[in-house]
């Protein structure tokens, strides 16, 4: 059977003539090569993964690229966040350029957020643009980094400041391979899966909170289903704003704050990793609102109450080591890529499925608020 076939669910994102599939389902890895052949007419690949991934589906992968007639080559790097990085930029492109890949072949990736951004940046950048397949393995990037053509790496100064848009020519979402998953790693990107029931579809945060998420976390029916939902919801904004001109800004929720965090900590996963930052963001997000009296009080408790449940993080002290001081959180606020002629913009919310995008935020409301937040 073919990875089409495979797949449960089958989301598009329409962007014209870059228009691209998003495969959903089980068992979709050892039918990946003839996939990625199909949608990029490439004769050679470059994978690239990470030391954790290699030890679970790298093998797969190669077996089935080999099958489809394809050459590979493979590019295994550390793996945590401190990947995305300038030194691995550096190490990805000159394994594409040693390797003798030509512009009209793939980079494949092979991994989460931190492979799938790293290798979507040195396609971009490669003999000006490649082609660039993604093969998310956590479901973090499922939903939300392997959809959309975001690209980059992280800098001091902050998370994903140097980067490209990117578009894929494919996303291949085996679900199955969430199953090897850590619980940590699990529950980190399903905070990016309660975002899109937050940012407008109130319907499926009510879904999840009723129960469905358990039903995602066991591997049954319903994380075909979220996926989609949420691959669907994404791939609706980029189609209307891909480059984040506009209301792309969205899927942001909770980022403002939970990328400050990040940077913080100084990208240490032991502390901290990517979806746990979003999680206490978005609940701060809701309570800032509720702080600005845009609001019911009983928004922000409902939505921590349900990130707790499922095993989430949803304030700063829940950060080990702490997080740092208003000041300094304030500061790490000020470099994110959201800041617009040195305004403070924000996603903030009217309700649950409400959110918008608030615009010249002052600093001192923000500064007080974290004040009482970390009091």
């Amino acid at each position: 059977m073919t990875a089409h076939e495979h797949a449960s669910r089958h989301v598009r994102v329409e962007l014209g003539e870059r228009a691209y599939d998003i495969l959903i389902g089980r068992n979709l890895l050892p039918a990946a090569g003839a996939a990625i052949g199909a949608a990029t007419r490439a004769r050679g690949c470059l994978i690239v993964t990470d030391v954790n991934l290699a030890e679970h589906h790298l093998k797969t992968l190669e077996t089935s690229l080999a099958a489809a007639g394809l050459g590979f080559a493979t590019l295994v790097l550390p793996a945590g966040e401190k990947t995305k990085s300038w030194l691995f930029l550096e190490k990805t492109v000159e394994a594409i350029l040693a390797n003798r890949l030509e512009r009209g072949d793939t980079v494949v990736a092979l991994g989460g957020g931190v492979i799938g951004d790293l290798a979507g940046f040195a396609a971009a950048v490669a003999r000006r643009g490649m082609k660039f397949v993604q093969v998310p393995t956590s479901l973090l990037a499922q939903v939300d980094s392997s959809v959309g053509g975001k690209t980059g790496i992280n800098s001091p100064f902050g998370k994903n400041l140097v980067g490209a848009f990117h578009q894929p020519g494919l996303v291949l979402a085996d679900t199955g391979v969430l199953d090897t998953l850590p619980p940590r790693e699990f529950r980190a990107g399903y905070a990016e899966v309660a975002k899109y029931g937050l940012i407008d579809r109130p319907e499926f945060f009510d879904w999840l909170e009723k129960g469905a998420w358990r039903g995602i976390f066991a591997g049954g029916p319903e994380r075909e289903e979220a996926i989609a939902i949420s691959c669907g919801a994404k791939a609706a904004i980029v189609a209307r704003d891909e480059t984040e001109t506009g209301d792309r800004a969205l899927l942001n929720l909770g980022h403002t704050f939970g990328h400050a965090l990040e940077a913080l900590v100084e990208y240490d996963g032991t502390r901290l990793v990517h979806g746990e930052g979003v999680a206490i963001g978005m609940t701060m997000a809701h309570r800032f609102s509720q702080k600005l009296g845009l609001c019911a009080q009983e928004v922000p408790s409902r939505v921590a109450a349900h990130l707790h449940e499922v095993g989430l993080p949803t304030r700063l002290r829940d950060v080990p080591g702490g997080a740092g001081s208003p000041e300094a959180i304030l500061e790490a606020i000020r470099q994110d890529k959201k800041v617009s002629r040195g305004a403070l913009n924000f996603i903030l919310t009217r309700g649950i499925g409400e959110s918008f995008i608030a615009k010249g935020v002052p600093e001192e409301k923000v500064l007080d608020f974290l004040r009482e937040e970390v009091a």
